[in-house]
């Protein structure tokens, strides 16, 4: 009698960082739109920060058109001054940014980070902290649409050159040039472990 084989454990959602500024270089929303109906497409979940404005509001936005399921996660203060995404498939409200970066971590099997501004480096250097600490080990895409990353990645070769971390790329986080790029990546990658929430 043949063995049933396990299936090998596949990508079922992403947690999405990105800015949430609106007059930004088209090339940069053009990417959060196809990330949006790529997501979709694959049957991946787009979790995100539950805004309805700037690269956030387009990813989210293409997914659902394409009839994507998408989470978004916001604090309370940031609802009520009528920012959050109304169209979600699922939008949970929490107390503070702390609560909304640890639930979006803990509902996401991958995590993309598109261009975008302090906020997304914040997001960005948490979830990779996080990982070098151990507390998780899921996949994190850098996605350097246009090259808007470049000045990133130099940063990260200069925190290894001095010593103070050892080769974070491909280590920490993978580089992909576009969103094809990412979602071949994704198609390859596999869930990492649950977050450690009693660290965080």
């Amino acid at each position: 009698m043949r063995q049933k084989r396990n299936p090998v454990p596949r990508i079922r959602s992403v947690c999405v960082y990105c800015g949430s500024a609106g007059a930004v270089d088209q090339r940069y929303r053009a990417a959060a739109a196809e990330l949006g109906r790529s997501l979709a497409a694959a049957g991946i979940a787009l979790v995100f920060g539950g805004g309805r404005i700037g690269l956030m509001g387009v990813a989210a936005d293409a997914a659902l058109a394409a009839g994507g399921r998408v989470v978004g996660v916001i604090p309370a203060a940031l609802r009520d001054a009528e920012l959050a995404h109304q169209g979600v498939s699922e939008l949970v409200v929490v107390d503070t940014m702390h609560d909304r970066k640890r639930i979006m971590a803990e509902r996401a099997d991958a995590f993309a980070i598109l261009p975008g501004g302090i906020g997304t480096l914040d997001e960005a250097f948490e979830i990779l902290t996080w990982r070098q600490l151990k507390l998780h080990d899921k996949p994190i895409f850098l996605v350097d649409v246009a090259g808007y990353w470049q000045p990133l990645r130099a940063l990260l070769d200069h925190i290894v050159a001095h010593n103070f971390a050892t080769n974070l790329v491909p280590r920490l986080v993978e580089i992909v040039p576009d969103v094809p790029v990412l979602m071949a990546a994704l198609r390859r990658a596999t869930p990492g472990h649950e977050t450690r929430s009693d660290l965080l």
